[in-house]
Order: structure tokens, then sequence, then C-alpha cells
């Protein structure tokens, strides 16, 4: 009876829960700003080299989606279900999410030729099948480490020491981690040729590279690794929940500073997803959790006070159900820059709302154009809101 088991639903981690509502939620700031003409500082992304807040958001989610794919997959097998089965299973999620991709980015207009394959659900995508893959390989916390070790140390050396192909050796014939001249970028010249040559479609966010190209994957990669390591943590009955969370505390902190240094040879860089951006990135990652973690599931402020318990529900609302988030948030956005605004058919719905409601009425440029994202993102939390009251998780 093995093929008809029932397979009951993974457990629910509060701190997890909630961090990835802070993430999602954030994200959506970052990404619906009233004008992109006006963009409060502390929510840019960092033009080359360097780290800001707004950067953290990715490594973050992919982080958290590691988190869970413990809990995920040690169910299914424990219920019997088979590692072909499970593998068909994942293969079928990174199917959907790449063509829900796809859908948001051909919408609303459907110009197919102009259609961007690569962005952040197809990563999303190919870094889950990937290291669910090596999970249901081994489950073992050493293998996994040494696995994400190794991904860092190769990530490194490949971008700086493996020439380019009619370019040269980095750091010598063309500058180290030149945006044009790198090997990740090289590969995403080369297939977006393909892909336009053979889908005619296909082309690069910034014309001759893309920050979500197909080599970023490996390390980003990495830092769903880390995540798979932390959720192992939280799946370890043999540790108390105090050792657990001096444990997230130690590898952040350890994480933070092996980046940290790193970054003095190797710059900390988000489009390039380097080998000192994952180890800054999992280590800040790592401490928050841990926060979380303490205040909770071990502390349960949320039990003692009011701010608290409704301070998490907000966060719980955002984070079970993350993607629809995501997606649901996109769809609403390029819906509302193509509806004509109200007896004003020379502005966009999104345009006229920013304009009347907020630029019109806040001397700051900036931080209209935040408040108009804080505005926006507490209207996607009704509809999650209504999801979230009626238990509904909807898992992609």
């Amino acid at each position: 009876m093995t093929g008809s088991a029932i397979i009951p639903a993974a457990p629910r981690i509060v701190s997890i829960d909630a961090m990835r509502g802070a993430t999602i939620a954030f994200m959506i700031v970052v990404n619906t700003p009233g004008s992109w003409n006006h963009v409060w500082p502390l929510l840019e992304h960092a033009p080359w080299n360097g780290c800001r807040p707004a950067d953290f958001v990715f490594p973050f989610f992919l982080f958290l989606m590691g988190c869970v794919i413990p809990f995920a997959l040690d169910r299914r097998l424990a219920a019997g279900e088979s590692r072909a089965k499970l593998a068909g299973h994942i293969a079928r999620r990174v199917l959907l999410l790449i063509a829900l991709k796809l859908l948001l980015s051909a919408y609303p207009h459907f110009h197919l030729g102009h259609l961007r394959l690569f962005g952040v659900l197809t990563r999303i995508a190919l870094c889950y099948g990937l290291v669910a893959l090596l999970y249901m390989a081994t489950r073992k916390p050493l293998p996994l480490l040494a696995v994400t070790c190794g991904i860092l140390l190769g990530w490194w050396l490949m971008l700086c020491a493996v020439p380019i192909p009619g370019l040269g050796l980095p750091g010598r014939d063309v500058p180290l981690l030149d945006p044009q001249a790198n090997l990740a970028a090289w590969l995403d010249r080369i297939v977006s040729h393909w892909t336009l040559r053979v889908l005619h479609t296909g082309i690069l966010y910034e014309k001759t590279w893309d920050p979500e190209g197909l080599l970023g994957t490996l390390p980003a990669c990495a830092s769903v690794l880390s995540g798979v390591l932390a959720g192992q943590a939280f799946r370890n009955r043999n540790m108390s929940a105090r050792h657990r969370t001096l444990l997230l505390l130690a590898a952040g902190l350890i994480s933070l500073a092996l980046g940290q240094a790193w970054g003095m040879a190797m710059p900390i860089n988000k489009a390039l997803w380097t080998s000192s951006f994952v180890l800054v990135t999992s280590g800040a990652a790592l401490l928050m959790l841990a926060a979380f973690d303490w205040a909770f599931d071990i502390r349960r402020v949320q039990d003692d006070s009011r701010i608290a318990s409704h301070a998490l529900l907000v966060l719980r609302v955002f984070g079970t159900n993350a993607i629809v988030a995501f997606l649901l948030s996109g769809f609403v956005v390029k819906t509302m820059m193509v509806l004509p605004a109200p007896a004003d058919t020379e502005h966009s719905v999104y345009t006229w709302l920013y304009t009347r409601f907020f630029a019109f009425w806040i001397p700051s440029p900036d931080l209209a154009s935040f408040l108009f994202a804080v505005a926006f993102t507490a209207v996607m939390a009704l509809p999650l809101a209504v999801l979230y009251r009626r238990n509904i998780v909807i898992r992609l």
C-alpha cells in the first residue's frame, strides 16, 4: 500500500514563515516604487560591486527555499515515495515555475520575440531542481557542506582563472569582473544567440549580459544549500532549540566574516553572484533566522505582546504563499501600467495613482515613491490574508 500512502503536510516553522514573509514583503516594496526616477536610497541595488539592503532580498529567498527542502523531501521519502516519482515531481515543479515566469514576462502584450528566458523565477526553478535532486542523492550535512564549499571555490576559479574565449584572461587581458568581459556574460551571449536563432526569442536583460544568467545559477545553488543546512538544524531532534539558535548564530557570524574577508580579493557582486556575495548574504540570512528563531520559536514573544502577535500575523500572511505574492504583485503592476488612468489617457493607472495621491502631497519625491511602494504592498496583503485565513496554501 506504499503507493497509496497519504503524505502529511510538512510542518510549518514559525520563524521560517515569518522571515520568508518579511523577505517577500520587502521584495514587493523594492520592486514597486512610485517612480523609478525617485527611489529611496536604501531600496536601490548596488550598481555593480557592493551590497545594499535591496541586494539581500533574492539570496534570502533562495536561502529560505533551501530551509524547507529537508521538510518537504524527508516527509515524502519517509512516506515511501520512490525516488523516481519524487524526481518527476521536482521536474514538474521546475517546469511549472519556468512556465509561470514566461507567462509573467510575456503579459500583457505577448510580444514573444522580446521574451526574456532568464529571470528571478527561472533561477528559483533551476536552483530548486538541482539542489532537490542533490538532496535526494545525499542528505548528510558534511557532503552537502563539501559541495557548497566546492561550488564557492570552483566559481571563484572560473571567474578569476578561466580565460574568456576571444577576450583573454581576467585580471590580465581584461579587468577582473568587468560587466561585459566575464565568463558568465560570455555564456549569456552564446545562449541568447542560440535561443534567438532557434526559438526566435530570449533577449538579455542588459542586452549583452543578464544578472540572472545561466552560469550564475551555480553559485546561487550554494545560497540554497546554505538554507538546506539550516533547515536540517530544525529537523535535528537531538539538538535543543537553544543549541540550534546558537549554531545558526555562530554559522552566520563565520560566514559573514569569511565573505567580508574574501570580498577583499573577490568583490561582493550580486549580478555575478560571486562567492563572497554568497557568504555575506548567507551569513546575514543565518543571523536573521537565528533572531527570528529565538523570538518566535523559543521566546514566543507573540504570546506576550499584542504588537508582536499582529506583526507575526502580517509576516505569515506574506510568507505562507510567497510565490503567489510574487506573481500576484507582478501581474497587478503590469496590469496597472497598461490601463489608462481615469479621464487621463496619457498616463497609466500606476502613474496616476502615484502622482495624484503621493507625489502631489509629499514634498520629497523619494519619500513619495517609497510610501507608494509601502501602500501597494499593504494592498497586496489583502488577498493573501484571505488565503491565510482560509488555510489555503498554494504550492507551485
